[in-house]
Order: structure tokens, then C-alpha cells, then sequence
């Protein structure tokens, strides 16, 4: 036997049925304190600088993931060829 059963319920709702904490001021805190964060280091770094730090790092990644990839294909040349 199936059956469905279909709830309607705004998520405040729900929290208070299934006993789960109300961490909606926490949550308000957070965020205030991470927007906070946010514009103090924003207002510390340039735009010019903020693009450097950025493409600094995914250009290690790149040159990573290139490794990586040279690597499995040399592996898997030498396997076909009958290598170790």
C-alpha cells in the first residue's frame, strides 16, 4: 500500500513541530558580523589588487589541474603501451 500525505506549513511552522531551536537571531548576528568583515577588507584592498589576488590563485589551480591531466595521460599512453 502507498499513500502520500501532503503538509502545508510555512518553515517557522515546521521548526516548532519537529523541536528544533529557533537560531533566526544567530543567524541575523552572523550575517551582520560576516557583512561587517566583508567591507572592512574591501574597503582595505583595491579593485586592481582584489583581481591580482584572485587570478593569482586560479592560475595556480590551472597550472595544477595541467599537471594533473599530463600526468594521467602519460599514464595511461605508457598502460596501452604495454608499460608498467
Amino acid at each position: 500500500m502507498k499513500f502520500n500525505v501532503t503538509v502545508e506549513c510555512t518553515p517557522e511552522e515546521a521548526r516548532r513541530f519537529i523541536g528544533l531551536p529557533d537560531v533566526t537571531s544567530l543567524n541575523e548576528a552572523m550575517v551582520r558580523e560576516m557583512t561587517a568583515r566583508m567591507e572592512q577588507n574591501m574597503a582595505m584592498m583595491s579593485p586592481d589588487a582584489m583581481m591580482r589576488s584572485w587570478m593569482s590563485v586560479g592560475g595556480q589551480a590551472q597550472e595544477a589541474l595541467m599537471g594533473l591531466m599530463t600526468s594521467a595521460a602519460a599514464s595511461a599512453t605508457k598502460s596501452l603501451k604495454g608499460g608498467a
